[in-house]
């Protein structure tokens, strides 16, 4: 892999800008108002940190337009999660993040190679597919994910099925104080509803003797079918603390259950 192409997907490498503490953190406040514009230049203003994150992967075969270009990725879904309130840095949260991303891509790479405008179509509408379920808070059609990219229905589908790729719910997608977060801890279950658990009177007991805010957590997670984020963002804690909770009030009600 090439790593010392000044130009990278169009991008002049020795030309990125360096934004300051004070500078991110003003727009950081403006990306969270929904400022388009200032989320553009966060994005710019952090490629540099792709670029560093991409030289570890120097003894890749990949193309480092590809790698740069999932990197970016990683630091979009980075931007679009972090919570400022938390106290810590944004390169300690989006680094994981992007490297996670990298290497889902380079696994999901090896088994079959896909043409580069496969891969763009399908990166373009992953994004797409994110963007329109954050704003809308529904999951979007492929119509509308090919009228938000400007690409035909028959070639997106095309694009998300060449790059399908079994993956793990156990894959780590991030790491906090010694908690590690999933990706089946970021999928929301939307089957699981309250009809559905509590056939036993057994289950509301188990529940009654958890702490309130333990509870609340089972009762967002499994009665109300959101996501650890969600619920993160209901209650005001980070989502590893959610993460915690929930695996302390599954164990405490499963070993109830258990002695039963």
């Amino acid at each position: 892999m090439a790593l010392y192409k000044v130009e990278i997907c169009g991008v002049n490498t020795s030309k990125l800008p360096l934004l300051k503490g004070e500078e991110k953190d003003a727009l950081f406040e403006r990306i969270k108002q929904g400022d388009k514009e200032a989320r553009e230049l966060y994005i710019k203003g952090n490629l540099r940190l792709v670029l560093s994150i991409i030289q570890r992967f120097s003894n890749s075969n990949e193309n480092v337009d590809d790698l740069f270009q999932i990197g970016c990725i990683g630091l979009m879904k980075a931007i679009d999660n972090f919570d400022i309130t938390q106290g810590v840095k944004f390169s300690t949260y989006a680094v994981p993040m992007i490297i996670g991303e990298i290497r889902r891509y380079l696994r999901d790479n090896n088994a079959i190679r896909v043409s580069r405008s496969l891969r763009d179509t399908a990166y373009k509408a992953i994004y797409a597919k994110e963007m329109l379920l954050k704003k809308n808070d529904k999951e979007p059609t492929v119509c509308e994910i090919a009228n938000e990219v400007g690409i035909s229905q028959e070639d997106i589908v095309a694009a998300l099925d060449a790059i399908q790729s079994p993956v793990s719910l156990y894959e780590p997608v991030y790491s906090e104080g010694g908690d590690t977060l999933y990706i089946m801890d970021q999928v929301s279950d939307k089957k699981n509803k309250e009809e559905n658990w509590v056939e036993e009177i057994s289950l509301k007991e188990a529940m009654a003797r958890l702490s309130p805010r333990e509870n609340n957590i089972i009762n967002l997670r499994f009665f109300q079918g959101k996501t650890q984020m969600e619920v993160a963002e209901e209650i005001q804690i980070s989502q590893a603390q959610v993460s915690r909770l929930e695996k302390n009030a599954l164990k405490n009600m499963r070993n109830y259950l258990m002695d039963k």
